[in-house]
């Protein structure tokens, strides 16, 4: 693990802290920091953040992380040890939803191609019943 990983696990452990116990901002929703990524230098860091809600949840989630930028950059410089705090942007991300979004169609196809009770029965017995049929009457030809 490089120091630019160790240092971006540490914000973003950080940050959620602050968020969760620190920030009393009403427009905070449920917010978890999903990932940090920074440049190499460490002068630069895109918090990602996803919301529990909807859209206007983020509108309102996003509108209090930037007006508590200055206090939460604040923080991090006091309380990880880097020559320089680096500079915060705050980004919204929606892959949680996105998957959420793609287990439901792929649910929705599953229930689609769920043969029915009655397409079973109409097919008649399935291999394996074939199967055990045709070994019980060779063993039965074979005692005759």
């Amino acid at each position: 693990m490089s120091r630019q990983d160790r240092v971006a696990e540490a914000i973003k452990k950080e940050i959620s802290l602050i968020i969760h116990d620190e920030l009393k901002d009403p427009r905070l929703g449920f917010v978890t920091i999903t990932s940090v990524e920074l440049s190499p230098d460490l002068r630069y860091a895109k918090i990602l953040f996803s919301v529990l809600g909807e859209e206007e949840d983020y509108r309102k989630t996003k509108e209090a992380l930037e007006s508590a930028l200055g206090f939460i950059r604040r923080l991090i410089a006091q309380r990880i040890n880097l020559r320089f705090a680096p500079e915060i942007i705050f980004r919204e991300d929606r892959s949680t939803e996105y998957s959420v979004k793609i287990q439901k169609v792929l649910d929705e196809i599953k229930e689609l191609n769920k043969p029915g009770p009655s397409t079973k029965e109409a097919a008649g017995p399935d291999r394996k019943e074939k199967r055990s049929e045709h070994k019980k009457s060779r063993r039965l030809r074979k005692k005759a």
